[in-house]
């Protein structure tokens, strides 16, 4: 359907929504890459672009064909040049709500054995480091620990926990209700300080892991007994086990699809 012209060029409704997608993922990717130097070459590239497009409407032919010539090439440069930006990017996309639920699980019995197992350790003044995975496969972490392939339980998070254990440096890695591996290697997040409080190393390996994956990882402290919650490169340090609790089921645990959509709508209305 026509909307009007500009001169001897014709809009209608699908090139308006064209436009505004293109728009808006343009300006995404703007968001994502904002304040380092591939913004700016980003800008280059969309300029580039841009130059091409009115060289073809104006049938610059000489003009339209330098520009073609960079073109061509663009998709595979801009794949080189942002490869940092773009694997963020997805991992923006698979952090949304709308994605997470569909690689929600049936969690409730992990959850609490999980909860039960920080309990005891607490009690025992030991620490405790433990990854799970919000859908990511996580392999290149279970491959720098011990492989067990056993399903979560209490019992099992002590003895691996325990000082005497041999496997009780590093992080539990847990995928789909069962502990993939033990004494992982996580990476260290550059953040040394939230506030005042300096992180220790188990708080930057948790936090660093949340900048990579997709997934919640939770933090005992050895020292202090204090519970920690980190996601999407955030640190959140929680009162006690049953605030834990009420954040794993809300992040891990299968919901209601209209319930989901509504808590969607919700936030966007505040936002």
């Amino acid at each position: 359907m026509e909307l009007f012209k500009i001169g001897f060029i014709t809009v209608n409704l699908i090139d308006i929504i064209d436009i505004i997608i293109v728009t808006y993922i343009f300006y995404k990717l703007y968001l994502v890459m904002r304040g380092t130097i591939a913004s700016q070459i980003f800008l280059g590239l969309t300029l580039i672009i841009l130059a091409s497009l009115i060289a073809q409407t104006f049938n610059m032919r000489s003009l339209g064909w330098i520009f073609s010539r960079l073109t061509d090439i663009w998709v595979i440069a801009f794949i080189i040049l942002f490869q940092p930006e773009i694997r963020r990017l997805l991992l923006v996309i698979g952090r949304t709500r709308i994605a997470r639920y569909f690689l929600k699980i049936n969690a409730s019995e992990t959850i609490n054995e999980i909860v039960e197992g920080l309990r005891e350790l607490k009690d025992r003044k030991q620490g405790a480091l433990i990854v799970i995975s919000m859908g990511d496969r996580l392999t290149s972490f279970v491959e720098t620990g011990e492989q067990l392939q056993a399903k979560v339980s209490k019992e099992l998070l002590i003895s691996i926990f325990s000082t005497k254990s041999p496997l009780h440096d590093g992080a539990v890695i847990i995928n789909n209700n069962t502990i993939e591996a033990a004494r992982c290697i996580l990476p260290l997040s550059s953040t040394e300080k939230i506030g005042t409080r300096k992180l220790g190393t188990r708080h930057r390996a948790g936090l660093g892991a949340s900048e990579d994956v997709n997934a919640l990882v939770i933090i005992l402290s050895e020292e202090t007994g204090g519970i920690s919650i980190a996601e999407d490169g955030k640190l959140k340090f929680v009162s006690g086990l049953d605030e834990l609790k009420r954040e794993m089921k809300k992040e891990l645990e299968s919901t209601d699809v209209k319930e989901e959509v509504k808590e969607i709508f919700e936030e966007m209305d505040e936002e």
